[in-house]
């Protein structure tokens, strides 16, 4: 009886880059077949891959036993090694510049290492696409059908639901919090949540007068979001689990650039300034494209 092909993505870097490769990942499930794929990575953000019936384990990349991968000669946990020499595949996006972690890999006898960069280029496609190019070194290629689609169930409420996730990974990508709240209350009579992290906790944003999710764990904010008929926010990790989570979306850009970054899924509207400068994006024209967003899910 043939054994079930088992293959490992291993997977560092923050939300945004993580749900960028689900792309990747669903292309795996979806060409080899009744595959056991594992994840290695950051459990707290691995779990959504598990969510989106993507993964069927998690191990963390920040394991003791992993450590030693990344150094020339440093020995091999053996049970960590065993675990590793069973895939019959595995898929790294870990920068290796220097090639000990593959080494250390050839050295405990992997069959198969295919690396993909998870370096993206700026005038490049698509990040999603980059990241997946690796794979076509065995015939496996990026349809429209793995990148452009919900990886998450849209469940939304019979009635109006809008998210608006008021930070992201860097002050040049954020637009003011009063200037948000603005927008909330120009929606009129519909449930608006604000969606919170840590990050946004240190910087003092407390969003006041509203329902706010605050530092919730990721597969239960994608299950919230999936409830959700609109969402607001930023070039942000958050961004695209909502964009992933299938809800109509808009997104404020500023620096970086749309066409790379921003969630590929059609229901996901781009504004950006001609300066590409956030704050230069009035009150006024939020309201307009929010409005149109809200209207239209």
């Amino acid at each position: 009886m043939p054994t079930q092909p088992r293959v490992l993505v291993i997977r560092g870097g923050a939300i945004g880059d993580f749900i960028l490769t689900l792309p990747v990942m669903r292309l795996l499930r979806d060409m080899i077949a009744d595959s056991h794929i594992e994840v290695l990575g950051y459990p707290a953000i691995a779990e959504l891959a598990r969510a989106a019936g993507l993964a069927d384990s998690i191990r963390s990349l920040e394991h003791r036993t992993i450590a030693p991968l990344f150094a020339k000669t440093a020995p091999i946990d053996e049970a960590l090694a065993g675990h590793l020499r069973s895939f019959n595949l595995i898929v790294s996006f870990l920068y290796d510049p220097d090639g000990h972690f593959r080494a250390s890999l050839e050295r405990i006898g992997v069959k198969t290492l295919i690396e993909c960069s998870p370096l993206v280029k700026p005038d490049g496609p698509h990040a999603s696409r980059q990241l997946a190019r690796g794979l076509e070194k065995i015939a496996l290629f990026l349809e429209d059908e793995h990148l452009l689609r919900a990886h998450f169930p849209h469940s939304p409420l019979n009635h109006p639901r809008i998210a608006i996730h008021v930070g992201s990974g860097s002050e040049k990508k954020n637009w003011p919090l009063d200037r948000w709240q603005q927008v909330a209350d120009s929606l009129g009579p519909k449930e608006v949540i604000f969606i919170t992290g840590e990050a946004e906790a240190e910087r003092g944003i407390h969003p006041a007068g509203r329902d706010t999710w605050h530092a919730l764990p990721l597969p239960e904010l994608a299950a919230r979001l999936a409830t959700c008929t609109a969402f607001l926010g930023h070039d942000s990790g958050i961004s695209h689990l909502a964009a992933a989570c299938g809800v109509p979306s808009l997104l404020l850009f500023g620096p970086t650039d749309p066409a790379i970054w921003a969630p590929p899924q059609p229901w996901v509207h781009v504004l950006r300034n001609p300066t590409q400068e956030l704050p230069h994006l009035s009150v006024d024209q939020v309201k307009l494209a929010a409005t149109q967003v809200v209207a239209n899910s």
